[in-house]
């Protein structure tokens, strides 16, 4: 514990945003540099707790203690070892994660939690420029061949372990680069793709092979965002019989759809498919975004983080108005009594697109798309909805009577989820059975019905953080090692219901 008095003399302390009407301009990160001092300063805030909450709220199970106390020494150098000893990307989670641990810090009791998630980036961001990430490498080979479908952060993590335990490694992508929806879903105001590529520098330093353009299995995509690849398809049975284990961390890429008069007009589309339009035409890859805000008024349904996602990019693009529709309720600002410390708070959460403009409209259920005689979405009709509960228990959303309104739109984007992987290809190739949430089902130790073949990621648990991916693409590489050589000494976080560590 560095400074027993920190939490009792330093406020919690965030990054300054860049100014709205700057950053709007480009697609840059959002966040001013943040002192290395200051840093130090958020670090002391840390009690050391006898019991660490924090590591229960961390998926990965983060020594966060340990950095943060190395920190505050100026031990930046240890801190990054200790930080990397259980997360494989931290500049991706230092980035995008909502931060469980926050909310289960203990001196979030009665004060503003450590700011735990900023130290993690101020860690990681030191590292590279210091050069001490270099290429982590196995001291000696086992001769096993491990294939890994899908390039997200799943797939990376247990691709970067599995070859970190002396595997050879190759990594199948159907999209043209590697990355899955860190690449071609996140906006680049949220995460640099350059973020992306020296992780996957350090990757192919290692020996991991990443083959981009390959389609595994047959049938088609079911989802209408799929990035377009190279012609190459690999037959399920080559691909079991060249590699002594298969793992699958294809995400959970099928959109949830809305059922409703006017679904099928033009100008109306999944998020994903505008969302990977426009990170393809920042990266370079297309001259212009085939989904293009610009100068349109639009509404975005959906009030989680892909429909921030999509309102950050409608700012950049230049719509002309936004409206971003939730059917829950508005959330409180603060815990409420029902919420006790130390879970996941279900408070309202402010986003820097909120920052950026457009307006937020809770409890609203739309009902209809209008088109113009041209077959294209010219408004939408909502209600306003109050929840409530079927005579089964579940919850259902009650129209309110007189509460009818409706919206000039042009465009209009569905963020309402995602209902689990792809049917087509590889599940059906392997005749992998479901759970009945529609996930890949696996076995205590990560095992699909297909010997020697495995799951994780979104394909597994559903659409969820890019923490959870992580973690669940490090149990399942200690899994993978372990089929193969039968122990392992790989890491890995307990996931509940999964594979124990040891």
């Amino acid at each position: 514990m560095g400074d027993p008095r920190g939490f009792l003399k330093y406020e919690r302390e965030l990054p300054r945003h860049r100014p709205v009407p700057v950053r709007v301009r480009d697609w840059r990160e959002v966040y001013e540099p943040f002192p290395a001092e200051a840093a130090r300063r958020q670090a002391a805030r840390c009690m050391d707790c006898g019991v660490p909450f924090c590591h229960d709220g961390c998926p990965l199970g983060n020594l966060i203690p340990e950095w943060n106390d190395l920190v505050y020494r100026d031990h930046w150098a240890e801190a990054s070892e200790r930080l990397h000893a259980t997360n494989n990307f931290p500049d991706f989670t230092g980035r995008l994660c909502p931060a469980p641990c926050e909310a289960s810090c203990v001196l979030g009791i009665n004060a503003e939690p450590v700011t735990i998630k900023q130290i993690e980036y101020e860690i990681v961001e030191r590292a590279w420029a210091e050069g001490w990430l270099g290429p982590i490498r196995p001291r000696r080979r086992t001769g096993r061949r491990v294939a890994v479908v899908g390039s997200g952060p799943a797939g990376l993590a247990a691709a970067q372990q599995l070859a970190r335990a002396g595997h050879s490694v190759v990594v199948f992508e159907r999209a043209p680069r590697p990355g899955g929806l860190l690449r071609y879903g996140i906006p680049e105001f949220k995460l640099e793709k350059r973020v992306i590529n020296r992780r996957l520098g350090q990757l192919v330093a290692e020996g991991v092979e990443l083959r981009c353009g390959v389609t595994v299995g047959t049938g088609g995509a079911d989802t209408p965002f799929s990035v377009a690849g190279g012609n190459e398809t690999v037959d399920v049975a080559a691909l079991r019989s060249g590699f002594d284990a298969v793992l699958l961390a294809t995400g959970a890429t099928v959109p949830r759809d809305l059922q409703v008069p006017g679904r099928a007009l033009h100008g109306v589309h999944q998020a994903m498919a505008y969302l990977t339009g426009a990170n393809q035409a920042t990266e370079g890859s297309l001259k212009h975004p085939p989904i293009d805000a610009a100068g349109k008024t639009v509404v975005i349904i959906g009030g989680g983080d892909t429909g921030a996602d999509c309102l950050g990019t409608a700012h950049r693009q230049g719509a002309s108005s936004v409206h971003q529709l939730e059917i829950l309720p508005e959330p409180p600002t603060v815990r409420s009594e029902e919420d006790p410390w130390p879970t996941w708070p279900r408070i309202l959460r402010t986003y820097p697109a909120h920052e950026e403009g457009g307006e937020r409209l809770f409890s609203v259920s739309t009902t209809k798309l209008v088109g113009d005689a041209a077959g294209h979405v010219r408004a939408l009709r909502a209600d306003q909805v109050r929840p409530g509960t079927s005579a089964s228990g579940r919850a259902t959303f009650e129209p309110v009577a007189g509460s009818t309104v409706e919206l000039h739109c042009d465009l209009v984007l569905l963020a309402l989820g995602f209902a689990g992987p792809e049917r087509q290809g590889l599940v059906a190739d392997l005749d992998l059975a479901l759970t009945e949430r529609g996930t890949v089902a696996v076995d205590a130790g990560w095992q699909t019905g297909a010997e020697g073949v495995f799951a994780c990621g979104d394909a597994v648990k559903g659409q969820s953080l890019v923490v959870w991916a992580i973690a669940e693409g490090r149990a399942a590489a200690t899994a993978v090692d372990r089929y193969l050589m039968g122990t392992s000494d790989l890491p890995a976080p307990v996931v509940p219901g999964q594979l124990p560590l040891r």
